[in-house]
């Protein structure tokens, strides 16, 4: 029986869905500056021109492809998939973040549009990673734990420069943080 052919909004997220896992891919390995608009077309096999009109920009989607919020998984699916992706969006965090993240970052306590700012970024994320953790009435509290772990990891490396996290590998952080994010993502607590 041959498969109905996709819409054109599954095509378009898609391609979408390409592009994002080419520039997490990129951005970790090579950081912001130096991973281009070309390049990241070239690792979703689309043109640069649909790389722009998709995010706009090189710095819009960056911070796409940092967010925490992954497409919620199939019902009953395992939630591995959930944590190595937070686990690679970590990985990029701590490759370096472009300095108006950064700059929003430092404000965020200090200044009410800068935390407002942040705390609608975050609270899209824990949405995100709280739809795809197995359905219980504590789901948006891990979520929210997962996210600000994650949060914390960053501002110790990027923003304070803590020298226990400054020269340690980011898959080797993401390593030992990996059983926390597992025991939060998998089964609710009774």
């Amino acid at each position: 029986m041959p498969t109905p052919p996709q819409s054109r909004a599954d095509r378009r997220r898609a391609t979408e869905a390409r592009i994002l896992a080419g520039a997490r891919e990129l951005f970790a390995a090579k950081g912001f500056d130096r991973t281009t608009i070309r390049a990241v077309a070239g690792a979703a096999g689309v043109d640069p021109a649909l790389v722009m009109q998709y995010f706009g920009s090189k710095r819009e989607l960056f911070t796409r492809a940092v967010q925490a919020a992954p497409v919620p998984p199939a019902a009953g699916a395992d939630p591995g998939a959930l944590v190595d992706q937070l686990m690679a969006t970590l990985g990029l965090k701590l490759g370096g973040l472009p300095e108006g993240t950064l700059a929003m970052m430092r404000s965020m306590l200090t200044d009410p549009a800068a935390a407002e700012h942040v705390r609608t970024v975050l609270g899209r994320q824990i949405d995100g990673v709280g739809a795809a953790l197995p359905a219980a009435g504590d789901a948006e509290l891990r979520a929210a734990l997962i996210v600000t772990t994650l949060l914390g990891v960053t501002i110790g490396h990027q923003l304070l420069g803590l020298e226990a996290l400054r020269d340690v590998p980011a898959d080797r952080v993401a390593a030992l943080l990996r059983p926390a994010v597992e025991a939060l993502a998998g089964r609710p607590s009774e």
